[in-house]
């Protein structure tokens, strides 16, 4: 008997314990969170049935129909979502055909590199694929030290801190060191990631036209309200125009009008200055003028993740508070090894970027040779074809898989119609004979395309309304 007494009363403690326990846990929430569920548990009048949408229901579902329709009805391949058999560089093999590749962003052929391979097979042999965790409770490695420190070095700047993606790292950064009293200014051309990561930052947005030092200045003089923190974000090689952000104006700016700059080097890390080193390089400045480094670890390194360097407190800040770093898996080991490894060869064979710009120069001067529309690109790692409409696009990036090249079409709405495009990617792996072949098929497949009025202009678009209405 006494044993089931004792019995009870522990049950009782653990029951007691347990409800304190909780109790402490919600009275962590701030005040504002209780009153926001207590507004939302008051008797209401009960609010009518309503019907959940299904999902075929929704608009965006019937959109992708409606282009599936309409590509089937013009006999349009959908270009995307190609599947490659091997490791894609400046060549590629697609359904068992050799093409030469302009879709990779491999921009210095280190993604089959022997140091990189070797690298990432020891460190699966002593690690495994996974960090397992999040670094702040099991996951932390050597090699993401490691990883960070050589970012910091080659840079020039104090720290830096890695990422599991690239979008999450622009999404997590910005949500982190930006709030609701603060302002956001960015380049109206912006990675979409960029854009998440203000919205869920909860800031005030402005943008200014692309690459206008006038415009931003413009912005900044009428900007109204008091913010705490104002921030400048642009990238370093825009990644669907591949022209390059004029530094020198945005620094001048900054000293003036007291701004963060956030300068995204996704496309731009290894490819612009002589060793590699991005826009501080290119332009000769201080590393340290710029408060915010951001980049990718799937170009230049090789590898997947993103990054941010900047200063020692920059970095503890979001280690601390970045909900996409303690609340995420650690890079995977093997990821950060690789990337290391291409840092490695970078450092190494700076002629690498020698030779990307000497390709990406080529091109840009024989595309433009040929007719061909290659926009604001300034001849680095990106350069677009401008072929306007949509529709035609895509099949002049079918017509080149056709003929041995693959290139993918960047059309509505990820950018406005009429300047649909195809994006090629150069790689310091292409050849120059690739690169002529590339530019002449693209030219005549494109005037071929356009004398037969292909696209958008030349589709009957009542009839395909009335076939898509009677599906």
């Amino acid at each position: 008997m006494s044993n089931d007494g004792n019995g009870q009363t522990f049950s009782k403690m653990n029951s007691s314990l347990k409800e304190n326990l909780l109790d402490r846990m919600r009275n962590t929430h701030q005040s504002s969170e209780r009153n926001r569920m207590a507004r939302s548990e008051r008797e209401l009048p009960a609010p009518p049935r309503r019907r959940q949408s299904r999902f075929e229901d929704l608009p965006e579902y019937k959109q992708v129909l409606t282009q599936k329709f309409a590509s089937e009805q013009l006999g349009i391949a959908n270009p995307f979502y190609r599947a490659h058999q091997t490791a894609a560089g400046a060549t590629t093999v697609i359904d068992g055909r050799t093409m030469i590749n302009f879709a990779s962003y491999d921009y210095l052929g280190l993604n089959r590199h022997a140091h990189v391979l070797d690298r990432a097979r020891d460190t699966i042999g002593n690690f495994g694929i996974s960090a397992s965790a999040s670094r702040l409770v099991a996951g932390e490695r050597p090699v993401h030290v490691e990883l960070e420190e050589k970012i910091a070095r080659f840079y020039g700047v104090d720290a830096a801190v890695c990422f599991v993606s690239g979008y999450l790292t622009n999404v997590a950064a910005i949500s982190c060191l930006m709030g609701p009293k603060d302002l956001v200014i960015h380049d109206e051309f912006i990675h979409n990631s960029a854009l998440a990561g203000i919205k869920l930052s909860g800031a005030t947005r402005r943008l200014f036209k692309h690459n206008d030092a006038t415009d931003l200045e413009h912005v900044l003089r009428t900007v109204s309200g008091e913010y705490r923190h104002i921030m400048v974000i642009v990238e370093g090689i825009y990644s669907m125009d591949g022209d390059v952000a004029n530094l020198p104006a945005l620094l001048k700016l900054k000293a003036e009008y007291g701004f963060w700059l956030m300068v995204d080097e996704a496309h731009s890390l290894g490819v612009l200055g002589r060793q590699g080193k991005g826009l501080a390089e290119h332009f000769g400045v201080d590393p340290h003028e710029i408060d915010i480094w951001m980049g990718t670890l799937s170009k230049t390194t090789s590898s997947c993740g993103g990054y941010i360097a900047g200063s020692e407190a920059l970095a503890a800040v979001l280690k601390a508070s970045a909900g996409g770093f303690v609340y995420s898996v650690g890079l995977a080991p093997v990821l950060g090894a690789s990337a290391v490894a291409s840092l490695d060869i970078l450092e190494r064979e700076p002629e690498r970027t020698a030779a990307l710009r000497r390709n990406g120069g080529l091109f840009l001067k024989l595309a433009k040779e040929a007719g061909l529309d290659t926009g604001l690109s300034g001849g680095f790692s990106v350069v677009p074809v401008i072929v306007g409409d949509s529709l035609r696009a895509v099949q002049l990036s079918n017509d080149l898989l056709a003929a041995g090249v693959n290139v993918l079409p960047i059309i509505h709405p990820a950018v406005p119609e009429g300047l649909a495009r195809l994006r090629f990617f150069i790689t310091s792996d292409h050849t120059e004979d690739q690169i002529r072949r590339t530019v002449a098929l693209t030219a005549e497949r494109l005037k071929d395309l356009t004398e037969r009025n292909f696209g958008l202009g030349g589709v009957d678009i009542e009839q395909m309304l009335k076939a898509l209405s009677a599906r």
